[in-house]
């Protein structure tokens, strides 16, 4: 490979975003490092998608794969920023051009009841850990989570994330209930692939033999209110009314397809504990006022349960060194992802946006990336097409942030260095070989 003057760009996080600005960075003849606190750069395709997506996870990975592979990339995976890097040192010593985030949101919101965090795994889960056990749980070596499921379990939240929730503790139930009243061995990608009922239907079983009473969804809002569907900016009435049916079919398709239960209206206010645990929630019945949940006088009610998941959103995980306020980034501009107080410093992806859509994940990276740049490189693609057949020395003189051949072999020596201390050798293709999780759907006969 050999080595020119141009930028150098550090890039924390290569996932969806990730990788995508990795990609459109290194297209136009930048060099960037892609730093992933796994072995493997997928994120949440891999840890939060549950595991029946088999053809969308194996898509999205394959894109991921190829985006990655580029000859201007250097992939160092198992480096969590703030642990095995400082974010100081990296903005501040290394000498990258410019840093970027695309980290994601991998820190649950926490569930607004006091004291229930005393209670964790005790009776009460977060969403994400939770989904990264049942998307692994069948792999000989997984030791992350050690989780289970259990009948009738509360799931509070509202939005795609908590239906793959609840979906999860009823093919799992279901799965478990057949082995062990009928004798039936399956797997929770052959029972979601054409739902339970029909599932049962096919092997000539009843779901009330089975004696599970399912799980229930309790939202602090009403159904329609349900983010399953965007609503568009500025919707007009007759477009408001149109995407809360959309909504409104969404979940009611789900429950015929998984049988679990819709309590709307509760907001949680209160624990049930007993003798250290957690047995229930206490909550208050609501109404939709002008938009707003107000809460109900005197509409308390409780409901006992032997498990309890929270499944109220992600944000980012704190990093220290990065400004905060409250649970978020502190970003200048969501558009540019700028961070306060940082030149040279941008977020993307779900680390700003806080959705998990895949789509909008990809189109923020672009967004800040063409930004980066288009306004704060000044490197455009006429400049990378004049630098590639003019000679990059003339071609940079007007860029800003640009690193020498020296500056830039340092960055790589450096780089290479962090490789080599987590045992990866630089063929991209042939580590995500390697360390590609063991698939359910190859153990088993069961397919999307």
């Amino acid at each position: 490979m050999t080595i020119r003057p141009g930028h150098f760009v550090a890039l924390f996080g290569g996932a969806c975003a990730g990788s995508e600005a990795a990609y459109q960075l290194a297209s136009r003849g930048i060099y960037v490092a892609v730093f992933d606190q796994q072995a493997l750069p997928y994120g949440k395709i891999e840890d939060g998608l549950p595991k029946w997506h088999v053809k969308l996870r194996n898509k999205e990975e394959g894109k991921i794969d190829n985006k990655l592979s580029h000859p201007n990339i250097f992939f160092v995976p198992k480096t969590r920023l703030g642990e095995d890097v400082q974010f100081d040192d990296i903005v501040n010593n290394w000498g990258f051009s410019a840093v970027l985030l695309a980290s994601g949101a991998w820190r649950d919101r926490p569930l607004p009841v006091d004291g229930v965090d005393n209670y964790l795994e005790k009776g009460f889960y977060y969403q994400n850990p939770f989904v990264d056990w049942f998307n692994h749980n069948h792999e000989p070596d997984y030791n992350r989570f050690q989780y289970d499921v259990a009948d009738e379990a509360i799931v509070v939240g509202g939005g795609l994330a908590s239906i793959d929730v609840v979906k999860i503790l009823m093919l799992e139930s279901t799965v478990r209930a057949l082995k062990e009243k009928k004798g039936i061995e399956t797997d929770v990608i052959t029972l979601e692939h054409k739902g339970i009922p029909k599932t049962l239907e096919k092997m000539g079983v009843d779901f009330a033999d089975l004696g599970v009473k399912g799980c229930t969804l309790y939202y602090r809002r009403r159904n329609m209110d349900m983010p399953l569907s965007t609503m568009p900016p500025g919707a007009t009435p007759e477009k408001v009314a149109k995407v809360q049916q959309v909504r409104e079919k969404i979940l009611r398709l789900a429950m015929d397809k998984y049988l679990f239960k819709f309590h709307p209206c509760s907001k949680p206010i209160g624990l049930i504990t007993d003798n250290g645990n957690l047995k229930g929630l206490k909550f208050e019945s609501t109404e939709i006022v002008d938009g707003r949940v107000k809460s109900i006088p005197n509409s308390e009610f409780s409901v006992e349960s032997p498990l309890v998941i929270s499944s109220i959103g992600s944000i980012p995980e704190p990093i220290p060194g990065i400004p905060t306020k409250g649970e978020l980034f502190i970003i200048s501009d969501e558009d540019t992802g700028k961070l306060d107080d940082y030149e040279h410093v941008f977020a993307l992806g779900n680390a700003v946006t806080g959705r998990g859509n895949i789509r909008e994940s990809e189109l923020h990276s672009r967004k800040v990336i063409h930004h980066v740049m288009d306004n704060f490189f000044h490197w455009s693609e006429e400049d990378y097409q004049q630098a590639e057949s003019a000679g990059w020395e003339s071609a940079t003189k007007n860029a800003k942030q640009i690193r020498s051949v020296s500056e830039i072999e340092g960055l790589i020596s450096r780089i290479k260095e962090r490789q080599t201390a987590v045992g990866y050798d630089g063929n991209y293709t042939a580590w995500a070989d390697q360390h590609r999780p063991v698939r359910l759907e190859d153990m088993t006969a069961g397919h999307e």
